[in-house]
């Protein structure tokens, strides 16, 4: 009983964090700012162009198709991300950090290779490359999501 309220936690844990990244750093309002006022060679400017990448919007100029996409990845992040956990929150005991930033890292890229198909001049050669985008976003932004899931962790393990 008590291995299943862990996972159940941590799956919460992270599923929120992804859902929160997404919301405060994919929304419409933050891409727009970090592209006009920060410069693409600087360290800062590609982190904070990495923290955006699950963009997501509800109007624009761009094809249905394409926009389908967008919103499609970011859902889809937090989706995969909560499966990873359901099923590997279990398994693993500790090491709730490099669990967590594994579920990003698997969860974003799959999240992006999916969402390619339905955008227009989709190719496999695309979502591949898309899949290699969302685990660059895994790698860099994973942390964060590691950092919930192992506080979820300790705190199961504590009570």
């Amino acid at each position: 009983m008590a291995i299943a309220g862990r996972a159940r936690t941590a799956t919460g844990a992270g599923a929120v964090t992804a859902g929160l990244l997404v919301l405060l750093f994919g929304n419409p309002a933050f891409t727009e700012w970090v592209a006009r006022h920060t410069e693409g060679d600087s360290v800062w400017g590609w982190f904070l162009r990495t923290l955006g990448w699950p963009a997501w919007t509800v109007r624009s100029t761009t094809p249905v198709r394409d926009l389908l996409a967008e919103d499609l990845r970011a859902v889809l992040l937090v989706v995969f991300v909560a499966l990873v956990l359901g099923f590997s929150s279990r398994a693993v005991v500790g090491a709730g950090v490099l669990l967590g930033w594994a579920s990003l890292i698997f969860g974003s890229a799959l999240a992006a290779f999916v969402a390619a198909f339905p955008a227009s001049h989709s190719s496999w050669l695309g979502a591949f490359e898309a899949a290699g985008d969302g685990s660059r976003y895994g790698l860099f932004v994973g942390w964060l999501v590691g950092i919930a899931v192992a506080g979820a962790k300790a705190r199961v393990a504590a009570a």
